[in-house]
């Protein structure tokens, strides 16, 4: 049975979900962006460790999960990034913490680094977020999915370190399942659609000009030893860019310390929240 209550609301229009638990101050989570990501998959082992000491929002990316399939071909991830925003002010909330995993951790250090953060981040944890993304075999398992069980056992290989993950057939298919929702593989494919008459996108492989230096609050960053979908050591560099920067490193771990490495990603994490 779930610790948590899946929840929607109305964001200008657009029907959001979102997992809700617990009481106290506010952790928002911010979910990857792998083909069949959702608030769920990347939090479910984190969510009610959270809720003994925190309110827990974890919503789905606009494009993904249980929120509305719609992708702005014109402002791409701004769009995303904006429909947060407003999710945060229809539920009220004005100041809290932020945790982002690969995708959602990017997209919170771009917001977090810029002149005007547009989201009311009080600290943040880094779940293998940031950084220069290679664009290597490890990438494109997960950029070239075709919606077959042997695409996402790829995925599986590529995201996790231990080959457990990728032999557990019923998490295959669990997450298999997901992918094969209306909407889900375009939204998540559209990110990388291009007219004839603009140049090939190239999303990853090229310079990260994130602006780390300009963060300026208190920040967790919690990376993988084993990460193939970043450079060995590209912790090491945010952990001197960003200026007062906790690091923790897990051995034999992947690109999703909170999945796992869940129960040391949890006791650090609520350290860092609490001290």
């Amino acid at each position: 049975m779930a610790t948590w209550e899946s929840r929607f609301i109305d964001v200008g229009g657009i029907r959001t979900h979102y997992l809700e638990a617990g009481e106290g101050p506010t952790v928002v989570l911010l979910h990857s962006g792998e083909f069949g990501g959702c608030a769920e998959l990347s939090w479910e082992h984190n969510i009610p460790a959270l809720a003994r000491r925190f309110r827990v929002v974890a919503p789905d990316w606009l494009g993904f999960g249980k929120t509305d399939k719609l992708y702005d071909f014109a402002q791409g991830h701004r769009r995303m990034l904006t429909h947060i925003v407003s999710f945060l002010e229809t539920l009220g909330i004005d100041h809290a913490d932020f945790i982002g995993n690969s995708m959602g951790g990017s997209f919170l250090c771009r917001v977090a680094a810029s002149d005007q953060p547009i989201f009311p981040i009080r600290r943040m944890v880094l779940a293998s977020g940031g950084g220069f993304a290679p664009d290597n075999p490890a990438r494109r398992a997960l950029l070239e999915y075709d919606c077959t069980r042997d695409a996402m056992r790829a995925i599986l290989q590529a995201v996790f370190h231990d080959p457990a993950w990728a032999q557990d057939e019923s998490y295959i298919e669990r997450r298999h399942a997901l992918t094969l929702e209306p909407g889900v593989w375009e939204c998540a494919a559209a990110a990388r659609f291009r007219s004839p008459a603009m140049a090939p996108p190239k999303e990853f492989g090229k310079a990260d000009d994130t602006a780390y230096e300009k963060v300026s609050v208190p920040t967790l960053i919690v990376a993988g030893a084993n990460d193939q979908l970043r450079l060995p050591g590209y912790a090491d560099e945010l952990h001197e860019r960003i200026v007062g920067s906790q690091l923790l490193v897990f051995d034999n771990c992947g690109h999703c310390p909170n999945i796992e490495k869940a129960d040391q990603f949890n006791t650090a994490v609520i350290d860092f929240l609490t001290r």
